[in-house]
């Protein structure tokens, strides 16, 4: 058996969605991608260098009531608000903040369209 360490990278992030459409826009905003539908799904791609796709397909069951994951953004030190407040704007739902729990992160919590969670994070330079 080969023992070659290999480089894993993120495919892309697959979601289930009472309208794949309409959630894949949001998140198409949210980063920068061009959602490309195809029958009932969408695809968005990465919209750049280090950016992640997503997959959005129809429900096949009822939402959970708890969210076992969830996504975890990152933003430069000092503009998590700025980006908090832009997503917002896109229809984004803001939940609450962690700002003093851990002293190498601060972060906001928020839902997109349909409830799905989802964190805004930045990390202060280090010292």
């Amino acid at each position: 058996m080969d023992m070659t360490t290999q480089h894993i990278t993120l495919g892309a992030i697959n979601m289930e969605a009472e309208n794949p459409v309409e959630l894949a826009a949001f998140w198409g905003t949210v980063t920068s991608a061009v959602p490309s539908v195809g029958g009932g799904t969408v695809y968005l791609p990465p919209a750049g260098p280090g950016g992640f796709a997503m997959f959005f397909r129809p429900m096949a069951g009822p939402r959970l009531e708890r969210q076992a994951a969830h996504l975890d953004l990152t933003v430069p030190w000092g503009s998590r608000q700025a980006e908090v407040d832009r997503l917002l704007s896109l229809g984004a739902t803001y939940k609450w903040d962690v700002l003093d729990e851990v002293p190498h992160v601060q972060w906001t919590t928020l839902a997109d369209p349909e409830g799905n969670l989802f964190c805004v994070a930045e990390h202060p330079p280090a010292s």
